[in-house]
C-alpha cells in the first residue's frame, strides 16, 4: 500500500497554491531547497550551465521550466520531459469591479476556462493573485497576494422565490459576489449617505471647471474609483505598500476551505484545483526524487525536465502558454549544450570544426530521441453516473496513474508509449511501505461522449516529440471542490522519478521507425 506521506506533502503544496502565480512559487521553493538554481531567459547559458547541474525559469511568474543535466550528456541526445499546468477555472476581477446594489457592495467578476459555475454559489471566498505596485526608487515590482480571511461570496436565491428543478443562472448578471454592507462600509471611512452625496456633488462641480492644466494627467481612472477602496487597500496590506503605490493587479477568487484527507478511511482527498496542480506536485516531487542520489546524473546521457504552463484551461495559446515557443526555445538552447566531459583544452580545430557543423543539427536530433509526458488529471469512474463510462474503460481511485487514450488524437497517447510506461512503471523502486512497480490504469472515452483535450497533442504537433498523455483520476473536474485517491499522488511522484531515472536506457531499446 502507497503511503499517504505525498498525500499530505501535497496537500501544503495546493494549500499555499490558489493561483497559477502563487503554485510556480511553491515549485520554485521546492525546487530551490533541491539544489536548483534560477536563470533567465534573457541571459545567455553558456557559461552558466554545466554537466550534473539543476536549474529552473520562469515566465511571466506564471509558468516554470526546470531540469537537471546529465553527466554524460552530448549535443542531440534525449530529454526525458513531463508537462503539466497550472491553471485551474476560476473567476477573475473585472478591470473595473466595483459594483454595489440594493444595499450590498458587490464584486465584478468574470469566468476564466469552463468551470462548473453553480458550485460556486454559497462558498467562503477571498482573492489572490498578483499586484503590480510602485516601489520608493521609482520601479515596478510584482507582489504575490493572498488574502486569508473570506470576504466574498456569492449567494443562491431561496427555493421559497424561485424553485427550479434544475439550478440555472445568468452568468454576467446573477454571479457576482457580495463583498459586504455599503452601510458597513460608510461607517469604517467615517461617513454617512448624506456626506458621500455632497462630495459627489462637489466632485461634479469641480469636474466641470476647466482646471485639467493644473492637474496631472492621468491615463486610466484612480484605482480606488475601479475597485472598491476596502479591496484596493487589502491588496496593498498584503503587498506591504500604501494603497496609493498599488497600481494595477490580477486577482481570482479561492475557496479558503482547506484542503483535506477524507474518506472513512482516510483514503480520498478533497480539495480545490487537483485539476491540476496535483500532476504540477507530482511533476516537480518526481524530478526531485529522481535527483535524491548523489550519482543520479553521473551515468546519464540524458536531460531530465518538467514544464509547468499556464492557460491550459484557455488553449495555451499565449506567451506563458504551452503553444507557446516555451518549451521548444528551451529545448533548442539545451540541444546544443557541449559534451560534459571535455575542456575547451581537449578539443582540436578539427574536432571543433566538426561538432560545430553536427550541432546545426543537435535539436532535430534532440527532438527524434526524446518522450514527452503529457500530465493532466483523468477521470475516475463516478458511482452514480456509471453509464457514462466505456464499459471496459472506469479508472478507479488508488489503483494508479490512468493512460489516456482517444483514435481521433485528442491524446496523443501510442502503443510505443505504452511500451515505454509500462516498462517505467515495472522499474519503480520499493519506497516504504510500497512494494516495487507502480500500478496503471487505461481510459477511453465512450464513442457517444465528446472528449477534452490536454497540451500533449499540441506539443508533439509543435515538436515531433513522440508524447504520451496520462493522469491521475478525479471526481467533480472543473467544480470549485474535486475528489482525488490519497494513494495516486505517491503513485504518479514514483512513476516520473523511474521515468527520469531510466529513460536513457530505455530510449534506446524501443525502437519505431
Amino acid at each position: 500500500m502507497a503511503s499517504p506521506a505525498a498525500a499530505n506533502d501535497f496537500l501544503s503544496f495546493v494549500n499555499a497554491s490558489p493561483t497559477p502565480f502563487h503554485a510556480v512559487h511553491s515549485a520554485k521553493e521546492r525546487l530551490a531547497e533541491a539544489g536548483f538554481k534560477q536563470i533567465k531567459e534573457r541571459d545567455s547559458w553558456a557559461h552558466t550551465l554545466h554537466a550534473g547541474g539543476k536549474y529552473y525559469l520562469t515566465r511571466n511568474g506564471t509558468s516554470i521550466v526546470a531540469f537537471a543535466i546529465g553527466k554524460k550528456w552530448k549535443p542531440g541526445n534525449p530529454i526525458a520531459m513531463i508537462g503539466a499546468h497550472t491553471d485551474s477555472p476560476a473567476l477573475r476581477i473585472k478591470p473595473i469591479s466595483k459594483k454595489q446594489g440594493e444595499g450590498f457592495l458587490q464584486v465584478g467578476v468574470e469566468t476564466y476556462g469552463g468551470g462548473i459555475w453553480h458550485t460556486w454559489f454559497d462558498r467562503d471566498l477571498s482573492i489572490a493573485g498578483r499586484a503590480m505596485v510602485r516601489t520608493e526608487d521609482g520601479h515596478f515590482e510584482q507582489r504575490l497576494i493572498k488574502v486569508d480571511r473570506p470576504i466574498l461570496r456569492i449567494p443562491t436565491l431561496a427555493i421559497h422565490l424561485d424553485r427550479q428543478e434544475t439550478f440555472s443562472f445568468n452568468k454576467e448578471t446573477q454571479l457576482f459576489p457580495i463583498a459586504g454592507l455599503v452601510s458597513a462600509e460608510l461607517n469604517r471611512q467615517g461617513k454617512t449617505p448624506e456626506s458621500v452625496k455632497a462630495e459627489a456633488e462637489k466632485k461634479t462641480e469641480e469636474t466641470s471647471k476647466d482646471d485639467s492644466k493644473d492637474k496631472p494627467f492621468q491615463p486610466l481612472k484612480a484605482i480606488t474609483e475601479r475597485h472598491h477602496p476596502y479591496v484596493v487597500e487589502l491588496i496593498a496590506g498584503e503587498a506591504g505598500v500604501k494603497p496609493e503605490d498599488v497600481v494595477d493587479f490580477e486577482m481570482v477568487l479561492y475557496d479558503t476551505q482547506k484542503s483535506c484527507i477524507g474518506g472513512i478511511n482516510n483514503e480520498l482527498i478533497f480539495s480545490a484545483r487537483l485539476d491540476n496542480l496535483m500532476m504540477s506536485y507530482c511533476s516537480t516531487s518526481g524530478i526531485i526524487e529522481s535527483l535524491k542520489s548523489v550519482s543520479a546524473l553521473d551515468e546519464d546521457p540524458t536531460i531530465r525536465l518538467i514544464s509547468l504552463f499556464d492557460h491550459e484551461e484557455i488553449g495555451s495559446q499565449t506567451a506563458q502558454g504551452a503553444d507557446s515557443n516555451l518549451l521548444p526555445s528551451v529545448i533548442r538552447r539545451l540541444s546544443v549544450l557541449p559534451s560534459s566531459l571535455e575542456t575547451e583544452s581537449d578539443k582540436s580545430y578539427d574536432k571543433v570544426e566538426r561538432e560545430s557543423s553536427e550541432s546545426a543539427t543537435a535539436y532535430e536530433q534532440t527532438l527524434s530521441t526524446s518522450f514527452l509526458i503529457s500530465a493532466d488529471m483523468a477521470h475516475s469512474v463516478h458511482p452514480n453516473y456509471s453509464g457514462k463510462y466505456e464499459s471496459d474503460h472506469r479508472p478507479e481511485m488508488n489503483q494508479g496513474t490512468v493512460i489516456k487514450i482517444n483514435a481521433n488524437a485528442r491524446y496523443a497517447t501510442n502503443s510505443p508509449g505504452i511500451v515505454l510506461l509500462q516498462e517505467v512503471a515495472r522499474r519503480a523502486p520499493a519506497q516504504g511501505e510500497s512494494s516495487a512497480g507502480v500500478p496503471l490504469q487505461m481510459f477511453v472515452v465512450r464513442n457517444d461522449s465528446s472528449c477534452g483535450s490536454t497540451i500533449g497533442p499540441m506539443l508533439s504537433a509543435a515538436m515531433g516529440v513522440r508524447t504520451l498523455d496520462l493522469g491521475n483520476p478525479q471526481l467533480s473536474m472543473h467544480s470549485i471542490r474535486e475528489t482525488g485517491g490519497v494513494h495516486d499522488v505517491e503513485h504518479a511522484v514514483r512513476l516520473f522519478s523511474s521515468f527520469f531515472a531510466h529513460y536513457g536506457e530505455l530510449e534506446s531499446k524501443i525502437l519505431v521507425d
